[in-house]
Order: C-alpha cells, then structure tokens, then sequence
C-alpha cells in the first residue's frame, strides 16, 4: 500500500525547491475555477456551508461538556450553528492522553498525515470560502485565496520546513574514534525527533485560515498534539480544519484527539486560562498587540510565536507613474477595508511635493490623486464591494467615526452601495501634518490612511522606520526614482525590521505576501516575534535526542 508520504512526495519536495529558490509557486490553484476545483464545486461548496448553518457542528468523539456559538456574518444573517464546548483540563487531558501514541510516529508518517489533510481542505475549499466570508467579512473571491490556497499553501510550507529541520539529523550513525595504536573506540548513536508538548493556536476574527495554519501545521508535523482556539466570532473555519484533521488521523490509525477545538462563547473565553496552563508547550498567537503582551508575558515557559500589529507606512519620494502609483496604493488601501496586517497607514508625502513624469505635483496634488484613485477602484458598487468585503466588528466603524477630527478630510468614508444589511465603509483619507503624531503614530484598524506632510523623502523614511521600531510594522513601502535614496531607505528599513517594496505600480501590492518565497513578518520589530515561515519558526517545536552505546569488537 501506498503510504500518504509517498503519496504526496512530490508535492513536498516541489515546496522544498520553491522555498530554495524563492521563485513563484503554488501547490494549490488560486483561481476558483470549475475547471480546476470540478465544474460543481462552486455549488457544492456553497451547499454545504448552507447544510451547516442552524445547527450543532458534530464533530465526533470530541470531548464536550457544553455547546457555544454566537457567529453572525458581517453581511448580515446570524450563522446559528453551536459547537462542542469542554473545560480546559477536558481539553489538555485528552490531548495529553494520546500525546504518545503522535509523538511516536515517524517524521515520514507524520509529514504524510499533514499533506493529506492538506490536500484534503484544498478539495473543500470553495465550503471554507464561505465559512471564511461569513465570518471575517471578506469577499467571496478574497476568502476563497486567503482563506483557502494561499493558507493552504503557507501550512504547506511550514511542513516543509519542519520535514527539512527534522530530516537534518541522521536517525541513526556509527562513531568512530581513533585511539592511536589501540583500538578506535566505536559508538552506535541514535537519534529521535521528540515534540515539545502541547501546541495551543489562537486564531484570529479576521484572518482565521491563513493566520492560523502555519503554527497549526509546523507543530503538527513534528510530533505536537494541537488545541486550536478560534476567535468566537470565526470559530466555523477552524472547526472544519479541525474536523478534516481528525478524520485523516483516524483513517490513519491514529487518535482523533490529537488535534482539538476548543470553542468559546463571546465574554466567557478560555484563552487566558489554555495560555496559563502549564501543559501547553508552544502557543501561536494572532492579534492586537495589547493580548500579544499579555500572552508574551503569561505564557510561562511555553514557546511563544507572535503576529501582532504596526503601522504600516508608504514614503513618496518620486515617481515615474503617477497614475500607477495612485492606484496601486488606493487598492492597497480599499483591500478588505483595510483589516489587513500588512494594510498601509501613513504615507508620508514632502510638504513641497514630488516629482513626477508629469511634471511636479504638490502634495495636496498628491493626496487628492490617491484619493481619486480610490474614487475611480470604489465608483462601481459591485466593484467595491467585491474589493473592501464588510467589517466585522462594529468598533472598526466607530473608529472610523472618532478619526474623522485628526486631520483635514481628503476623502470621506461611505458605506458600500447594495450590501443591504451589511457592515461596510470605504477608505477614510485625512491629510495631517509630521508634528501631528498623536493622529498618525498609533495603529488604527480599518480603513484609515494619513497623508503626512514631511521636510523630505529622507525625513519620512526615518520617521516610518522609527516608527516602526516604537510601534512595529509588517510592511513598508518606496516610491522613489534615484537608486542611491532606493538603497540608502532600503538600509535603513531592514535595520527597522521591516519588509520594503519599492515602486509597486502594477498588479502587486504591499498588502500582499506569496508562500514560499516572502517571509511574512520578521520578527525583528513589536509587530511579531517570529516570521512565516523560516526554520526558527519550526525549530524549536522538537528536541532532537539520543541514545547510544559501544559496538561490541
């Protein structure tokens, strides 16, 4: 028989020559096409997400004490559906209980397991858009890439990293030291990969897939046994990953419980005390910085891997494509309403403005063509709906409303035209000066931009990356014509930990980062402690320890 790692070899060993050479690839198509997913896959999936709402979420053999669920889409209707409920010691008990039985796998099964289940939450990707687009607001056509391939292909990667890391070591060798004239000493060594425990995930309400695979899958494939602890507004996303992993486990001989989902209700979460509790090894964690201290600072001894917040800022220097520039960073702005990590803030614009193919364009020139380039993305409702999705917290609109009096208003946010009864608004873009720090140089999440009048380009390359380092940052970007000024901003923002794209005019975005080829986040800077996916991200999951003894003469 087949095993599931042979299976999927290729697949694995595609991801370790893409993460080699950096260049584009994806092991799961973007696009969702019949062509490619199954002329009814579309339907299916859509039949099936409408199959769970209203009713309990069964998940079998899963310990339970309780059923929670509060889920009501950002679009509008309330989803209905309750979840297996347990207490804290519930869930670390069972996950110990058969903690063994994964860790004494091989590093060859283990692997084959996690690129089944991968392969498996691929075929049911169009299911998971709608389980993501209903509870994070997204989009249709952003939910099926983020919340399925791209998040796909992140676990994908972070497998194999883990497979490398674990693969590094020889199982077994013999040693052998010369002793002069007498006999050489002879050593027969052996190694095992040995998991460090308990890996908790915490998921987040915006990004629940995408966010969440890459600890969940690293900690998988080397040997951890998994509670996953979704934020209580997207807890149906998780709770089909969760649910796909169990049934691979289980066909493959193996204890369902391996993998858990440990659902709360809004106002009674278990997070604190699953982070608190001393059997939990690693925890990934996803969200504001303020509960990223908190789990940082309460985690005991566990291993912590964080994804937290910044400011994320653009400096204009000088520009080539005006046109392209403007629309670029509007995209960039309008996408998901701004509820990305790696969504622009500020931008920092000379207060004598720039020069452009155009000819020289002052700044107000500057900011009133970015915000007519969001008017241009956003004219047609279908359009704008499609590019800013809905918001799923109602404190993001109310933030919205408390920014209108930091700056002169550029553009004016709006609700999105058609939605009905959906949570919506498009960009808000106020005009501030560098002095106004207290409008700019905190995070404000949603669709908020500041144009910053600054004394020059330098002047605001400095100001983002000191401001990054204060305050974290997961993207930056340049725009800029002279390559001395390029690679002198270039200097200064690696040294502020911050990944920089310069002059994006085209179809690539700031906001975007490709599996397999752009480290997301650095952990270099208050924005997150650790980067996805690198081997440290991977490492530290598993001791490698050992065994040996004399080889007899």
């Amino acid at each position: 028989m087949t095993t599931l790692f042979e299976r999927h070899r290729p697949t694995l060993q595609a991801a370790l020559d893409a993460a080699a050479k950096r260049d584009y690839w994806s092991a799961y198509p973007e696009i969702p096409s019949g062509k490619l997913y199954g002329e009814t896959a579309k339907d299916d999936g859509l039949a099936a997400y409408k199959a769970r709402l209203g009713k309990p979420f069964r998940i079998a053999d899963h310990p339970a004490t309780s059923a929670v669920g509060a889920e009501v889409s950002p679009y509008g209707p309330t989803l209905g559906i309750t979840y297996p409920a347990a207490t804290v010691e519930a869930l670390v008990s069972a996950s110990q209980a058969v903690a063994r039985q994964w860790a004494s796998a091989s590093i060859d099964t283990r692997v084959g397991v996690c690129l089944e289940i991968l392969a498996r939450l691929n075929a049911r990707s169009f299911e998971m858009a709608n389980a993501v687009m209903h509870t994070t607001g997204q989009s249709f056509a952003m939910a099926f890439q983020a919340g399925g391939p791209h998040a796909q292909d992140r676990g994908l990667e972070a497998v194999a990293y883990a497979y490398a890391e674990m693969s590094r070591t020889p199982e077994e060798a013999i040693w052998t030291k010369p002793q002069g004239k007498g006999e050489p000493i002879t050593m027969e060594k052996h190694w095992r990969i040995m998991p460090r425990g308990i890996a908790l995930v915490i998921g987040c309400n915006t990004f629940p897939t995408w966010n969440s695979y890459p600890g969940l899958f690293a900690s998988l494939a080397t040997g951890n046994t998994i509670i996953v602890k979704p934020h209580p507004a997207a807890i149906l996303p998780l709770a089909i990953t969760v649910e796909i992993i169990r049934q691979v486990l289980v066909e493959e001989g193996f204890s369902a419980d391996i993998v858990l989902l440990a659902a709360d209700a809004p106002g009674s979460e278990i997070t604190k005390d699953l982070v608190q509790h001393p059997a939990i090894a690693i925890v990934d964690y996803t969200g504001s910085n303020s509960f990223g201290a908190w789990v940082r600072n309460n985690a005991g001894n566990a291993d912590v891997y964080t994804e937290e917040a910044g400011v994320n800022s653009i400096v204009i220097g000088a520009t080539d494509n005006f046109a392209g520039m403007c629309s670029n960073i509007a995209f960039s702005l309008s996408l998901y309403s701004g509820q990305m990590c790696t969504a622009p803030q500020d931008i920092f614009v000379p207060r004598d403005g720039i020069e452009t193919e155009e000819g020289h364009k002052s700044f107000d020139e500057v900011a009133v063509g970015i915000a007519a380039a969001v008017n241009g993305l956003l004219s047609d409702p279908a359009r704008a709906a499609g590019v800013c999705g809905a918001i799923p917290n109602a404190a993001t609109l109310a933030r919205i409303a408390e920014a209108r009096s930091l700056g002169r208003v550029v553009r004016d946010t709006a609700p999105i035209e058609g939605l009905g009864d959906a949570r919506t608004a498009t960009p808000l873009i106020l005009s501030v000066d560098a002095a106004d720090e207290a409008a700019y140089a905190e995070e404000r999440f949603g669709p908020v931009a500041f144009v910053v009048a600054v004394d020059d380009a330098a002047d605001g390359v400095e100001r983002a990356a000191r401001l990054a380092e204060r305050k974290g940052a997961i993207t930056a970007a340049l725009y800029e014509t002279d390559e001395a000024r390029i690679l002198a901003a270039a200097d200064r923002f690696a040294a502020a930990g911050v990944n920089l794209s310069v002059n994006l005019t085209g179809g690539i975005y700031v906001n975007q980062s490709a599996a397999f080829s752009d480290f997301h986040v650095t952990g270099a800077n208050p924005a997150g402690n650790a980067s996805l996916t690198d081997a440290a991200f991977v490492a530290n999951r598993f001791r490698v320890v050992m065994w040996r003894r004399p080889v007899a003469a």
